[in-house]
């Protein structure tokens, strides 16, 4: 069998031959919602970040400790239940997972200690690491490759939306009781979800056009893991995440706290800035998926429609991170914030389809398991990172603005280098020859 550098394209069947089911889009809408919970989680202790400081007694080396001790096993959970998505079905290992979500915020209903408010966030970690991936591979399953970046930016945006509505209902929840109360909403929504995915969830049938242009079409070949892990898509989808998420991981649990204590806002007028960024992030991440979704249907090659677009939102959101630390606060400053902490949001489900125009379905789940542990490693780097900025300038302010800008600056790198190795049509050729090859 030949294969060109236009073999991806010409191999994919007209949009109109792969119907998707109506159950497809419901399942879109609950992992959106899984999403949504998944972001709210990690986004609640930057909105309590204040009060907490206050009542456990802790400095901001501390609290940046606390917020790192997220990702010290989410590597770990990134790679083992991810493997086992290959083996367990996903309606169900998502169901645990949430459950274990939850479990690990009862303790926090009640006064406690800095040590095991530092326990559950460790276990909340490894259990929220395989998330995004899971996710991703399970809506994946459903849609056929020239439609999987629209579905895929749906379940993107629910990690926008969910610190959206988080931030007021949250802030005025811990102003109104406190940040404890804050949790017991978050538990008391994931059992609700947990229902609602046992009772509607489903797994995608080795029929659905999805699974059916994928395994049947001999485009996509089911490679060696240690081919498919060193292809200059995953390697550039590896660089971009990485510098990506080292961004998300300073929305998540520094941007409120900067907000408040470094320029000086209020907590009302901080929960209402920051649902900024993540209300143009949610759009952006719809509006990206549509757009690739659209190239590739017109024939652009995909390292522009997957590795040109998803490199260049995140080298533009690492360019105005750089940007705002050199502005005073205000609307100008702000608007770069809001660009800085949104477009490499809008960048992820665009990102993650690229991979799966390359990798089989059956090794999907661990390729992006492997993809999400290494990208969480700037989730333990940053919030240490800011804090050491933070508590060793002379001045917060001084040290909040060397620490975004050094962020920026990484982004823009990582950004630029996406898209020279970002090139699905290239590695899925490749791939395949490689393959054939060795089984003569």
């Amino acid at each position: 069998m030949s294969h060109t550098p236009n073999a991806l394209d010409e191999a994919v069947a007209p949009a109109s031959a792969h119907r998707v089911p109506g159950r497809a889009w419901l399942i879109a809408a609950l992992l959106f919602v899984f999403m949504l919970l998944n972001f709210a989680d990690k986004a609640v202790l930057g909105f309590a970040g204040v009060p907490i400081q206050e009542d456990l007694g802790i400095t901001p080396q501390r609290f940046g400790l606390l917020q790192s001790a997220f990702f010290w096993l989410f590597a770990v959970g990134a790679v083992v239940l991810g493997a086992l998505s290959s083996r367990i079905g996903l309606r169900w290992l998502l169901a645990c997972l949430m459950l274990v979500w939850v479990l690990t915020m009862v303790p926090l209903l009640g006064p406690l200690s800095f040590g095991l408010l530092l326990a559950c966030r460790i276990v909340l970690g490894f259990a929220e690491g395989p998330a995004f991936a899971l996710a991703t591979h399970a809506v994946h399953s459903w849609f056929p490759p020239e439609k999987r970046a629209l579905p895929g930016a749906v379940v993107t945006a629910g990690a926008s939306v969910g610190p959206l509505l988080a931030a007021p209902v949250l802030t005025w929840v811990i102003v109104t009781w406190s940040w404890h109360a804050a949790f017991g909403v978050l538990a008391a929504a994931g059992v609700v979800w947990t229902i609602a995915w046992a009772v509607l969830g489903k797994e995608a049938p080795a029929s659905s056009a999805a699974n059916a242009s994928s395994l049947q079409n001999a485009r996509v070949v089911e490679a060696p893991y240690r081919l498919l892990l060193t292809t200059g898509t995953v390697v550039g989808i590896a660089l971009l995440t990485f510098f990506s998420y080292w961004s998300t991981t300073l929305k998540i649990a520094w941007l409120p706290v900067y907000l408040s204590d470094g320029l000086g806002y209020d907590t009302i007028t901080t929960g209402r800035l920051v649902m900024l960024p993540y209300a143009v992030a949610a759009v952006a991440a719809i509006g990206s998926g549509l757009l690739s979704n659209r190239l590739t249907s017109r024939g652009v090659p995909r390292r522009i429609s997957r590795g040109l677009l998803a490199g260049g939102l995140v080298a533009v959101s690492g360019l105005s991170m750089f940007a705002f630390t050199a502005l005073p606060a205000g609307m100008t400053q702000m608007l770069f914030i809001t660009l800085a902490f949104s477009c490499n949001s809008a960048a992820y489900a665009v990102a993650f389809t690229a991979v799966a125009d390359v990798v089989h379905p059956r090794k999907r789940g661990p390729v992006m398991g492997v993809l999400v542990a290494f990208y969480s490693l700037a989730g333990v780097l940053a919030p240490l990172v800011l804090g050491h900025f933070v508590g060793s300038a002379a001045d917060e302010i001084t040290g909040y603005g060397h620490g975004f800008a050094l962020t920026g600056i990484l982004m823009a790198v990582g950004g630029a280098a996406a898209t020279l190795l970002v090139r699905p049509d290239r590695d899925v050729a490749r791939l395949a020859a490689r393959v054939e090859g060795d089984a003569r």
